[in-house]
């Protein structure tokens, strides 16, 4: 039998039942630690949630706060605060996470989505050369090669050293970085 030890997901397997009333997009940003939420950094109306089950390490996605399905939904300060946000994650990537390249794309309606929530989220993908290799081909196994906590702290890092920042908070203490876009649009006061 083969094995694959990855000791840190203990904390997966005995975590405390967590329970998530409603879509998880929209109860994880009202959570007192962002951390534990995963929440890496926050606009005025999206924020930037790394991924559970990523794809690859720093695999990221921006979520706008309201809830909607389709981005045709969204208002144009929304659109354009998500636009920026996601700008603002490649340079984050870029600065502290240094891929070889990055994904970015949306699961948009019924099979596209993959049965994942119906609140319309970004997906931002690092990607380095080599990075699929025989595992998922042979054995239908997919291997993470760094732990969500230190991505998070991988990410927290490039956003802070943003020039956009408002505040960069305390990784540690589970705080996001906040971010100002300053966005305006026609119409908009």
């Amino acid at each position: 039998m083969d094995q694959i030890y990855a000791p840190w997901r203990i904390e997966w397997v005995e975590r405390d039942a967590d329970p998530i009333d409603g879509c998880p997009f929209c109860v994880l940003p009202d959570r007192e630690d962002a951390r534990d939420a995963r929440i890496v950094a926050r606009s005025e109306r999206n924020y930037v949630l790394l991924n559970n089950a990523p794809y690859n390490p720093g695999h990221a996605m921006v979520i706008p706060r309201e809830h909607h399905e389709d981005p045709t939904d969204l208002d144009d300060a929304t659109l354009l605060d998500h636009a920026k946000l996601k700008t603002a994650t490649l340079a984050a990537l870029r600065r502290d996470v240094d891929p070889d390249g990055i994904n970015a794309g949306q699961n948009l309606g019924g099979s596209a989505a993959g049965g994942s929530v119906d609140h319309l989220h970004t997906h931002v993908v690092p990607r380095w050369d080599g990075d699929t290799n025989f595992m998922p081909v042979t054995s239908d196994t997919k291997v993470i090669v760094e732990a969500i906590d230190r991505t998070y702290e991988h990410l927290h890092a490039g956003f802070a050293a943003g020039d956009d920042v408002v505040d960069a908070g305390d990784a540690a203490a589970g705080d996001a970085v906040e971010i100002e876009f300053g966005v305006a649009v026609d119409g908009d006061d």
